[in-house]
């Protein structure tokens, strides 16, 4: 047996020495549980990586060879190494540009640690400067299990004014928040707003109606330098939760200009997530030629590692976004975009949430593909969480993926209330997905409606319990520790054609990995969601790093 595990060694060390020359490895991490989410989900106890990729893995006398005189050594201790997280599903551009101005709810578990956030803020905050909390929470999450008062929130910041958004139906306001922006009435409010009004019949101060992303866009904007600022501190957070990629759609009021501080941050060397971008129509009745103007110098994949254009979506067209009844006008205007976006070779992705309706978007995608063969072009539908087998069986036959997100974790409640118990179960049915080999990637949905924390959508993915602690998904529709991990990381690399780079920490591939602070796999999965980052490498660079590797980091 000794001569069998000499001989293996010699092979392992002949083999990297044949392929990686004589340089030795930039860094090395031994003595850990490194989880390669390969195919066969080995682990492994060190990694070692030079020039930005994985040079080998195995063990750590043998990994220690590797190195040299000027080697990085990390000492795991016996922690846990996993390839670093990608969301399949994220606003993170969006998010980004007021994350440093705003007032962060995420993960608050009460309602008064939410309102001492806010007198925090109001202290650091010029006299009179505003507070903003733009979603990202529910009531459900605290203790109190309300949202707060106009009273409380005044209370908190006197002087300020404050905006708190849930979701996109209700917003509440302070009188100096109201006043700022000129509302006394409804008839100061977008079309189709409402002002709530209390028991006594007086407004209190809460907004509510189809008018929140307008209502919001009125609110003060944070100039260039801060969206910059925020574009950095966002995603540095991103890695301390052990983020190293997001794919992000677009979003509701996202023209050119709003990219421009992610662009810079990239343009200057500072990004430290991966960004896959995607355009998404602002115009309505006018989207395809919004698309032809936008992209005229952005072919699919256009970018490097760090950067790179991902196509069209998450609504296509204005007429067939979530809609549960469309026209044949309606389809004839998706056709036309979704047949150009083939044409180009882009990548699409488009958000549904019925399954009972979903059917008119597959009929495009079906006429689109009789033409141009779109399962190499990776299009895929986001939501859909009560997807039916039958519609899993049509975007099997199509290649279509389904990027999956956490929006039960905040409304299952209400939705199985609405749907049905047995649909509730059933939301979504990502093992029904995977047993017939629909790609499937995991997500957030962040930072508007849901936490962009990966470690609470895995533990929701892992107990289908919602915030409140409801157990809704059912067991035949809950996946494995590792079927949730590979969502995370080679499923959602899927989605932009990265899953050979990255994704799993394999030789050759970008070193993106992240040291956990509890093991993953044998955690109790219902601390899951405490889990962050130690440390964070985004091709092979420390981009994020805390406790006993703090030292690492350079920070900018």
């Amino acid at each position: 047996m000794k001569a069998i595990s000499a001989f293996l060694a010699a092979a392992f060390l002949l083999c990297v020495a044949g392929t990686a020359g004589a340089q030795p490895a930039d860094t090395i991490l031994v003595n850990g549980k490194v989880v390669t989410v390969d195919d066969k989900f080995s682990t492994r106890e060190a990694i070692a990586v030079r020039d930005g990729r994985i040079l080998a893995a195995g063990r750590s006398a043998e990994i220690r060879k590797l190195a040299g005189k000027a080697t990085r050594v990390v000492d795991l201790q016996g922690r846990t190494v996993v390839p670093g997280l990608i969301d399949s599903h994220m606003h993170a551009i969006r998010a980004a540009l007021s994350f440093a101005t705003e007032v962060n709810w995420i993960g608050a578990a009460s309602l008064e640690e939410a309102l001492g956030r806010i007198r925090d803020g109001a202290r650091r905050a010029s006299p009179g400067g505003w507070l903003i909390v733009a979603g990202g929470w529910t009531e459900d999450q605290f203790k109190e299990k309300r949202r707060p008062t106009q009273a409380e929130l005044e209370a908190a910041a006197p002087g300020h004014p404050v905006y708190v958004q849930w979701f996109y139906g209700w917003a509440m306001m302070t009188r100096p928040a109201l006043e700022a922006l000129k509302i006394q009435t409804e008839a100061d409010l977008p079309k189709g707003g409402k002002l709530e009004l209390g028991a006594d019949g007086k407004p209190t101060g809460a907004v509510t109606g189809p008018v929140i992303i307008g209502l919001f866009g009125r609110l003060p904007a944070p100039n260039f330098a801060e969206q910059v600022d925020g574009t950095r501190k966002f995603f540095r957070e991103l890695n301390r939760l052990g983020l190293t990629g997001v794919i992000d759609p677009g979003g509701f009021n996202m023209s050119p200009q709003a990219y421009q501080p992610l662009f810079r941050v990239w343009r200057d060397g500072n990004l430290t997530v991966r960004v896959s971008y995607s355009l998404f129509a602002q115009k309505n009745g006018k989207e395809l030629e919004e698309f032809k103007e936008l992209a005229q110098m952005t072919p699919m994949g256009y970018g490097d590692d760090l950067l790179r254009f991902n196509g069209i979506g998450e609504r296509v067209t204005f007429g067939m976004y979530n809609n549960d009844a469309p026209t044949e006008a309606d389809k004839e205007q998706l056709y036309a975009a979704a047949k150009w976006a083939a044409e180009r070779g882009l990548s699409l992705t488009q958000h549904w949430q019925n399954a009972k309706v979903v059917d008119h978007f597959l009929d495009v995608v079906e006429r689109v593909n009789k033409e141009i063969p779109v399962a190499p072009l990776r299009w895929s539908i986001a939501h859909l969480n009560d997807a039916s087998d039958a519609n899993l069986a049509r975007m099997k036959a199509l290649g279509l993926g389904w990027t999956v997100q956490n929006a039960m974790y905040f409304e299952g409640e209400s939705f199985a209330a609405q749907r049905g118990a047995d649909i509730g179960r059933r939301a979504p049915p990502v093992v029904s997905a995977m047993k017939i080999g629909v790609p499937t990637g995991s997500g957030t949905d962040a930072h508007r409606v849901m936490s962009y924390n990966p470690f609470v959508a895995l533990q929701w993915l892992l107990d289908g319990k919602t915030v409140s602690g409801t157990a809704l998904r059912g067991p035949e529709q809950t996946p494995g520790r590792e079927q949730a991990l590979r969502m995370y990381t080679s499923g959602s690399a899927w989605f932009d054609h990265s899953e050979k780079r990255r994704g799993s920490l394999e030789k050759g591939k970008l070193a993106d990995l992240v040291v956990l602070s509890k093991d993953y796999l044998t955690v109790p999965v219902g601390e899951t969601g405490g889990i962050a980052s130690l440390l964070t490498m985004v091709g092979g660079k420390v981009v994020y790093a805390a406790g006993p590797y703090e030292k690492l980091e350079i920070k900018p």
